[in-house]
């Protein structure tokens, strides 16, 4: 597996923070199709997919609700909907895209649920050192300049590390307009935070 490293800079300094990971391999797709699959009646197959997936469920999560209490709240709720599958195919399944379809499909629940209380919700932060919540704070602050659907599809690109076909099938969108929303966010965040600097 290679490893790769991407950079979202905007002005002299990085938006967003390194994300460093491995291709998968086709083995390790179907590995998270059978773990799906076997989830339901498997208490060692959630664990794994969760360990594996917990971090970008909250970071699609949060990308739609801007709460990090909430995000964790839907982190729960989609492994636990997980748990309900009934009709997954291993063959055909793209098992990460399909975990973060629910992932997504349970923040827009939860934020239509709980809209007045987010509606006056400052975006919080998440990271323990300073240095982490300054960066998530102003990272925050750029994506409010994005509309709902740019926002989400830089958070599946960057953070869940979805390519754009896989963006494209959680989004319910054509590839083509997966590019577009990314290409103008990119552009939207550049601009705003050379502003910044």
């Amino acid at each position: 597996m290679d490893a790769e490293t991407h950079y979202i800079s905007g002005g002299d300094g990085a938006i967003f923070t390194v994300f460093s990971h491995e291709r998968t391999a086709p083995e390790a797709d179907n590995t998270v199709n059978e773990l799906i699959i076997s989830c339901p009646t498997s208490k060692e197959s959630l664990s794994r997919l969760y360990t594996m997936f917990k971090d970008n469920v909250f970071a699609v999560a949060f990308g739609i609700t801007s709460d990090y209490h909430l995000s964790e709240d839907c982190v729960t709720e989609t492994f636990v909907r997980l748990t309900q599958v009934k009709r997954f195919s291993a063959k055909k399944g793209d098992g990460k895209g399909f975990i973060l379809t629910i992932a997504r499909n349970v923040a827009l629940e939860f934020r239509r649920r709980y809209k007045r209380d987010l509606a006056d919700n400052i975006i919080q932060s998440y990271g323990e050192t300073e240095k982490t919540v300054e960066d998530s704070i102003y990272i925050n602050q750029l994506l409010k300049y994005l509309n709902d659907v740019q926002r989400q599809t830089v958070i599946l690109k960057c953070c869940a590390e979805l390519t754009f076909k896989q963006i494209a099938k959680v989004m319910k969108c054509p590839e083509t307009t997966a590019k577009s929303r990314y290409k103008k966010a990119i552009i939207i965040l550049q601009e705003k935070a050379g502003e910044d600097q």
